[in-house]
């Protein structure tokens, strides 16, 4: 998105770098005249990881009020509203500015990822109010108009294809023994372990992958997370390179147009068209109305081009929906649908057009106390019919259940901290609710106290069925049975009427408030984002209200009272 606001600059002749925040000078803020931030939110309302420093920064409270008095801005926020928390980056970024006394040209746009049309429903309209401000806050030169829509812009990088002569291309490898992995340096760690948790006749196929991270220099705590960066499949790498005609084995270096402009980090220089497709180009992602806008520009064929200008116009919106977002429709699917121009892609536009593939989050299911060399996650395979012939798969989850053991293949991971912050003294109680794969940060937190003897865990397990998709149910029942676990299980389908974990909460109210107002337990939720968190919140208000003698208003002051203490916390996700 920042990149195309920035193209869109460029049309109207101002000079605009395009930069990740933190590799920002902030201190240079006082001396901008005009900037757009561009900003999502994770975890419960976090700064993602490379606005974290920036973040510490803009909130010192010595800064001055008039600080950034000359500078005029605007907040692009990308949110998802299946959060509690939605754009909440966004909006206190904006009234942070405010208050340092920036002037913002109009209000934030809060893109929303459960929209139909994703965050362009809300961002197409907000970007042509925002310019049509700009320009008369900052008029042309006399003589000077913004560039037209109908004229190409020209690439941001150039693909200069070596001779086979002049380079041998090897795939960088992380040396071993080095600090520990990062995005940029990761562990290519052996899959030891691919099992499928699930009875072979539940419809959903859920894995335990292991890793082996033997001498990788990670470490990592209950409630941390480990980011896998994926690979599309061999055949979709050899269908695109020959829609595309490119040759896979050929080599390149990206040479930017502008010499402020750095190459992107997670290329090699120089690299392969195989290595560039096959881990780089999200061509299995749902293609965006920028994509189809500039995708109509290579078009030699007229009936195409009309169709993709259509696709990227405001006014073609509902069939944008019908034919790409409501089935789900992939780049690659698209590029097949529009073979003249397909063919004529340039390889120099195929950064801009197609985004990068990005990591996918998985709680680590596992306690290095427990095995120090191997790392876990509990990982539902995405798999969904459309209207579609082919079944739409997500991209990671779908790489990770094909690989074998035996392949002997390895993935490239890191590992993050988590938003789950477990308390230190062992005679804190933790209550804990984990339906489904929600279940994993809580298996590594029980699995290390267990190891050190420590009782006081409480689980409250949701599933489908006891014989479909009970996870851990045999080491449940051992830690049961030794005194150093107390379980609540809701099988919503086992009988007539559905029970959730949110029933099993209400049922055992006298118990659980005990433990919170008697013994300051920490609540934890983890799981999908949908319509669990409410709920369980909701039945967590109701004990407060019934045992704790609150009326409502009093139970919700208590709850945002044990949040902001830590003592409420919860790890979501859609």
């Amino acid at each position: 998105m920042a990149e195309r606001i920035g193209r869109e600059a460029q049309r109207r002749h101002f000079t605009c770098r395009v930069t990740a925040m933190d590799s920002y000078s902030i201190v240079n803020l006082v001396h901008e005249q005009l900037v757009i931030f561009v900003c999502a939110t994770t975890g419960q309302g976090d700064p993602p990881d490379n606005m974290r420093n920036f973040w510490r920064f803009i909130f010192r409270r010595q800064l001055p009020q008039n600080s950034l008095c000359q500078m005029d801005y605007a907040v692009l926020g990308l949110g998802d509203s299946s959060y509690a928390k939605f754009n909440f980056v966004a909006k206190k970024l904006h009234k942070r500015l405010q208050h340092l006394g920036a002037n913002p040209i109009q209000s934030p746009a809060l893109g929303d990822d459960q929209h139909d049309l994703g965050p362009d429903a809300v961002l197409e309209p907000w970007l042509n109010e925002l310019w049509d401000k700009v320009v008369s806050l900052y008029p042309h030169p006399p003589g000077v108009t913004t560039i037209s829509d109908l004229i190409m812009l020209p690439p941001k990088f150039s693909l200069r294809f070596l001779d086979k002569q002049e380079t041998t291309w090897i795939a960088p490898e992380r040396e071993s023994g080095a600090d520990p992995p990062t995005e940029l340096q990761p562990l290519h760690a052996l899959l030891v372990t691919n099992q499928r948790v699930t009875a072979q006749e539940h419809f959903q196929d859920v894995r335990l992958i292991e890793f082996d991270i033997s001498e990788s220099g990670i470490n990592f705590a209950p409630g941390d997370v480990v980011m896998i960066q994926p690979q599309n499949s061999p055949k979709d790498v050899q269908e695109f390179c020959s829609l595309l005609r490119l040759d896979p084995d050929s080599t390149f270096i990206l040479q930017p147009q502008d010499p402020d402009v750095p190459a992107p980090p997670h290329l090699p220089q120089p690299c392969s068209v195989q290595h560039l497709v096959e881990r780089y180009l999200d061509i299995r992602s749902v293609p965006r109305r920028s994509f189809f806008r500039l995708l109509s520009y290579f078009s030699p064929d007229e009936q195409e081009r009309e169709k993709l200008q259509e696709f990227g116009s405001a006014a073609g919106q509902e069939e944008l929906y019908a034919y790409c977002n409501r089935p789900r429709r992939t780049t690659l699917e698209v590029l097949v649908d529009f073979p003249h121009t397909t063919s004529s892609i340039p390889a120099d536009y195929l950064l801009e057009l197609i985004p990068r593939i990005r990591p996918r989050a998985f709680s680590i299911a596992s306690s290095m106390q427990v095995n120090p060399n191997k790392l876990q996650i509990l990982m539902a395979v995405v798999q969904y019919k459309t209207r579609l012939h082919e079944v739409r798969r997500g991209l990671c989850s779908s790489w990770l259940a094909s690989i074998a053991p035996e392949d002997g293949k390895r993935v490239p991971l890191w590992v993050k901290k988590g938003n789950l912050k477990f308390p230190g003294d062992p005679d804190t109680p933790l209550v804990m609710v984990g339906p489904g794969t929600g279940v994993a940060p809580f298996h590594s937190v029980i699995q290390e106290r267990a190891a050190l003897a420590i009782s006081g865990n409480i689980l409250f397990f949701g599933c489908r069925g006891k014989n479909n998709d009970f996870y851990y149910e045999e080491e449940w029942g051992d830690l049961e049975k030794r005194g150093l676990l107390r379980l609540f299980t809701a099988f919503s389908r086992d009988q007539e009427d559905k029970i959730y974990v949110q029933h099993r909460i209400r049922e055992n109210g006298a118990y659980l408030w005990g433990l919170i107002s008697g013994r300051q337990a920490y609540i934890y939720i983890a799981g999908n984002a949908k319509s669990m968190p409410t709920q369980v919140t909701d039945a967590l208000k109701s004990v407060f209200q019934s045992e704790g003698q609150m009326s409502a208003l009093e139970a919700a002051q208590y709850l945002t009272m044990l949040e902001k203490s830590g003592r409420f916390q919860s790890e979501t996700w859609s």
